[in-house]
């Protein structure tokens, strides 16, 4: 029988925590429900050990951290996270799961926004944040994903085993999502109901601060898994304002046969420098990287 891990990360949620255990052990009976605590000042562990789960503590403040945990010590054929918060339904797990049991996917997401999340969801900066971030995915990595910050989503052993968990914060969703992307991991996003946080239980996110933090990892992301794309961009940027720099001292030149404006060529000859050093980068980068994705396609078929 393939082994089924649930994985739950936990901070201060012990309004929710005992029952999020026991639904998901209704609906998958033979699994082992793992509950990491990051540091809960509550009875968070206290209540999910009461309920069966096994509880592990990890000091290191941050969800990436946590699960980074998660992945390097548990060994299952299944992992099913989800959080800790009671917003996702446990009745759609089974569902999650199917695909990764039979090795067609290495990684199935629930997609809360194509079903409830905007009904029910009251804080419009998080709205206009997840579309905004599965925008620029679609636009950055030409691939459609409806729902990019998920926190529910089940995976393969092959994926645990080999994302890089680089994060510390709520990133961590998006970096998931772009390494299967960049692996061309086969994935796919299933409708699942959201459900707002029951009365009492507060969010872990600033909405500004986290907001920041996923729009600065796709870009940095970006710069990993498409050096050539990010850095030939910059520099093709750099090498235009270089020329609206130079044209018109080359005009004024052309004219009066003098260049009375050499700060000004200075600064277009420095930007062109740049530009062609950007350019350069990007390719070197390429191709380390296309070094290191053969490894890693070694190490995925292993």
């Amino acid at each position: 029988m393939k082994k089924i891990a649930v994985l739950l990360p936990c901070y201060n949620e012990e309004l929710t925590i005992a029952k999020v255990v026991a639904d998901f052990r209704k609906v998958l009976l033979d699994a082992e429900i793992y509950v990491y605590d990051n540091n809960s000042t509550d009875r968070s562990r206290e209540l999910a050990r009461k309920t069966g789960a096994v509880v592990r503590s990890v000091p290191q403040q941050g969800k990436g951290f946590v699960v980074r945990k998660m992945f390097q010590e548990i060994e299952a054929d299944c992992y099913l996270m989800a959080d800790s918060d009671d917003t996702y339904p446990a009745e759609a797990a089974p569902e999650l799961i199917r695909d990764i049991l039979a090795r067609e996917m290495d990684m199935v997401t629930g997609d809360r926004l194509s079903t409830t999340y905007y009904e029910v969801n009251p804080r419009k900066f998080h709205n206009f944040g997840n579309s905004l971030v599965c925008f620029l995915i679609r636009l950055l990595f030409r691939h459609k994903v409806s729902d990019v910050m998920t926190g529910y989503r089940a995976f393969s052993r092959r994926f645990v085993k080999n994302c890089p968990i680089l994060c510390s914060g709520f990133e961590l969703e998006t970096e998931m999502t772009l390494f299967a992307l960049d692996r061309r991991l086969p994935f796919r996003e299933i409708p699942v109901a959201y459900r707002d946080r029951p009365a009492g239980s507060v969010s872990k996110l600033n909405t500004y601060r986290d907001g920041f933090r996923v729009l600065k990892t796709i870009f940095l992301l970006l710069s990993n898994y498409r050096p050539m794309f990010f850095f030939g961009m910059l520099g093709l940027l750099s090498l235009l304002v270089s020329a609206g720099f130079f044209i018109p001292v080359l005009i004024e030149y052309l004219q009066t046969g003098a260049v009375p404006r050499y700060p000004t060529l200075f600064c277009a000859v420095s930007l062109a420098i740049i530009g062609v050093l950007l350019v350069a980068c990007g390719l070197i980068l390429k191709t380390v990287k296309h070094y290191f994705d053969c490894l890693a396609e070694i190490n995925l078929k292993n």
